[in-house]
């Protein structure tokens, strides 16, 4: 056995540790499920083993499925469609997708594939899960086939099946236990959601039947056993109910009808997989868990074969924990260990920055104009963590923690043995300027300067700087603490060190990292302008806000243009049309946005959600509304035929479609050069469409040449906003891909 270690004790309890070398954290690979599959043939044949118990050698217990094995499954139904036809592809996936669920079967059957009338005569063993640590997904689905559970008290553990987050389900027998365990509504809300739980929520909602100290944890696993634990699943067992009632009873009734308006409302039908969640809960607690489990295994299947499944595990797991794991950074430059970092600009922004920042155990200076601002800004730190003790998701000793690793200070010569400064001051070029001035004359010769900037040019910014190889962009997202991008950009003399310094802090604070070239806006708020600039343009065709803001969401985007724009500050949004223009010249910015944000900002004095005022209303404990007077402002009015005669699904891809041929754009201009950092930057960055897996897989998605025979439909109509790039143009010619055409090289094993 390589990835797990039998013992068996003189009370004949087998105990089973899962401990895959070479890795930090445990998963569920091809490997996994053939040796532990051995060893639950082996307990079962062995008369002299009462029961086992399973736990992890690791500090967690498992991750969940390796998705490259599902990747690689994918890959071969592709192959498999040309070699074998359709049918035979699709049963092997299914063949294939169903033997973890298979596995898991056995366990909870005691080890054996008998029927429950055998098992009656011939029990099988029972087997408990010992959860040491974090359970995710498939993890999580070995603990409920076990017949009992018990987890160690540990605050750090959280159990969950995230796998809706990458466009699948549980599919190893999750959503059927999950749904015979709890309430129905329970269960779809817990499915749907992907939460993760702690271990004292877990036990309330009954997932684990008990919490004891870590020190006790296999042994009270033993006990159990030795007490006479039953190797029978409550569904196995003769008159057990379900905790809902049935499908069609009153309170089932009561249930699915209301479930699917709020899926509908939740997802507008974009993911495949919260379908199928519904779809198998609904259908599986009409039949036997057996049967059930089959119907479980066909629609995982079905979904693992979708384009949107492939593209969101490809995006949001393989591409992303390859640029998690420093896919660009420079190989030669030894690994920096940051120990105390300055930041300068106490406001949101910069607070957040600070919040991340020692989080993650790095001293912080925090500097403003004055004393008086620096403290402003940790008081404002100080408010927020206390908020999130009062709600239980902090405690006071970890609030205090944080906050004492945090000085702040006018004084820049705190900033002297900092290996890394950030900036985050106000977006305006002249303000930067002074703020390099002051911070450069007194650092180090060797320390790192990073700029927050969110659309002024890097190599604008780094040449007032002395040593212009040592300055490099790392834009935050707003709000730091939940946004997981931070963008990288490197200016025309950036220097590696500088980059790999960069990214590793990213990584100490936990964030993912894409890196880009220098150009107005970078990549993520070139693309998401676009988006924010779309909304404004319809306004101005009259089309109303309301019907903008419903068909950004129908189209998959998290919120709306004009919601959007409130959240990023109206003021600044007409700063930087303003710079734009002041930079590149008047024909680089849209004069009816700019006349719109104008009006908004300057004579009517709405900034956004910041002052309560914006596209929206947002008034104390209310939820917001759009603003009425919008209407007003606007050149054109629609009539209500014009309105219904408005086509929906051309409004949704012109949300996204700009976005994505933007991207486009800015691949073929080299500001992006690896095509993994478009998607996942689109994603987590502005909350891009995740059922397509970002702006070019999208166009993947679509097909190049349908993509852009679109954009050139959109153009005509619309204007040059949509035209595609040569490169789109030249792909188009033989229907290429980006991800055929340019993915980048898989690391040897």
């Amino acid at each position: 056995m390589i990835n797990f270690k039998l013992d068996i004790d003189a009370d004949g309890i087998a105990l089973i540790t899962w401990d895959m070398p070479d890795r930090s954290m445990n998963v569920i690979t091809m490997a996994v499920i053939s040796e532990l599959g051995a060893l639950v043939d082996q307990i079962a044949a062995d008369e002299a083993i009462k029961g086992a118990v399973i736990t992890s050698g690791k500090d967690s217990f498992c991750g969940g499925a390796d998705l490259t094995m599902l990747e690689g499954m994918s890959a071969v139904y592709a192959d498999k469609i040309k070699a074998a036809g359709e049918e035979a592809a699709a049963a092997y996936v299914f063949e294939e997708s169903r033997k973890l669920s298979q596995l898991y079967r056995r366990i909870e059957k005691g080890g054996s594939d008998r029927s429950a009338k055998e098992r009656e005569a011939k029990p099988g063993k029972p087997f408990v899960c010992a959860l040491n640590g974090t359970a995710m997904g498939g993890g999580l689905e070995l603990a409920l086939a076990c017949h009992h559970r018990i987890a160690a008290d540990n605050p750090k553990t959280r159990l969950g099946l995230p796998e809706i987050k990458i466009g699948l389900f549980p599919g190893a027998g999750g959503t059927q236990r999950i749904a015979r365990m709890m309430q129905p509504a329970d269960a779809l809300q817990f499915l749907l959601k992907g939460e993760q739980l702690k271990v004292d929520r877990a036990k309330a909602m009954k997932l684990v039947d008990n919490v004891v100290p870590q020190a006790d944890l296999v042994q009270a696993a033993k006990d159990w056993i030795k007490a006479g634990g039953k190797p029978f699943a409550p569904w196995d067992v003769k008159g057990f109910k379900y905790p809902g009632g049935l499908v069609y009873s009153k309170a089932g009734m009561m249930t699915f009808p209301a479930a699917n308006a709020i899926y509908r409302r939740e997802t507008y039908d974009n993911y495949p997989a919260a379908r199928a969640i519904m779809q198998v809960v609904y259908e599986g607690l009409q039949l036997n868990i057996d049967t059930a489990l089959r119907v479980e295994s066909r629609w995982f299947a079905r979904i693992l074969r979708s384009p949107q499944a492939a593209a969101m595990i490809r995006t949001l797991f393989v591409s992303k924990q390859d640029l998690e794991k420093g896919a660009r950074r420079p190989a030669a430059v030894p690994p920096s260990h940051l120990k105390k970092v300055g930041i300068v600009g106490a406001g949101f922004m910069g607070a957040g920055i600070a919040q991340v920042t020692a989080a993650a155990g790095i001293d912080v200076v925090l500097i403003d104009r004055d004393q008086e601002a620096a403290d402003k800004g940790k008081a404002g730190l100080h408010k927020s963590l206390s908020d999130r003790v009062m709600k239980g998701r902090m405690k006071g000793a970890e609030r205090d923690a944080l906050l004492d690793k945090i000085t702040p200070t006018a004084d820049y010569g705190a900033l002297r043995d900092c290996g890394l400064i950030v900036e985050a001051v106000f977006e305006d070029r002249k303000v930067k300027s002074d703020v390099i001035a002051k911070i450069q004359a007194v650092i180090s010769d060797t320390a790192i300067f990073a700029s927050n900037t969110s659309t002024l040019p890097i190599t604008s910014l780094a040449a007032e700087f002395k040593e212009p190889e040592r300055f490099i962009g790392i834009h935050f997202f707003s709000p730091v603490a939940i946004m997981m991008l931070t963008e990288v950009i490197l200016g025309k003399e950036t220097g590696d060190k500088a980059l790999a310094v960069a990214l590793d802090y990213i990584r100490a604070i936990r964030k993912t990292p894409i890196v880009v070239n220098d150009s107005r806006g970078f990549y993520a708020n070139r693309c998401v302008l676009n988006y924010i600039r779309e909304g404004h343009l319809m306004l101005q065709e009259g089309i109303p806000a309301a019907m903008i803001e419903n068909t950004a969401r129908m189209a998959g985007m998290p919120v709306g243009p004009l919601s959007l724009n409130d959240e990023t500050a109206l003021d600044l949004g007409l700063k930087i049309v303003r710079a734009t223009e002041a930079d590149v010249g008047p024909e680089a910015v849209d004069p009816g946005m700019k006349k719109l944000l104008e009006e908004m900002v300057e004579k009517l004095g709405r900034f956004g959600r910041k002052n309560g005022k914006g596209f929206y209303d947002y008034l104390p404990g209310q939820p917001k509304k759009l603003w009425p007077g919008l209407a007003d402002l606007l050149p054109k009015k629609l009539t209500r035929h014009e309105i219904e005669a408005l086509d929906v699904e051309e409004l949704k891809q012109r949300f996204l479609v700009t976005q994505s041929v933007e991207a486009a754009r800015t691949f073929e201009e080299h500001v992006v050069t690896d095509i993994r950092e478009a998607d996942v930057g689109s994603i987590l960055g502005f909350g891009f469409a995740p059922f397509t897996g970002g702006t070019l897989s999208y166009i993947d998605m679509m097909g190049t040449k349908a993509f852009v025979a679109l954009c050139q439909k959109l153009a005509a109509k619309y204007g040059e906003r949509f035209a595609p790039p040569k490169l789109l143009i030249e792909m188009a010619r033989t229907d290429d891909s980006f991800y055929a055409r340019f993915a980048p090289a898989k690391k040897a094993a």
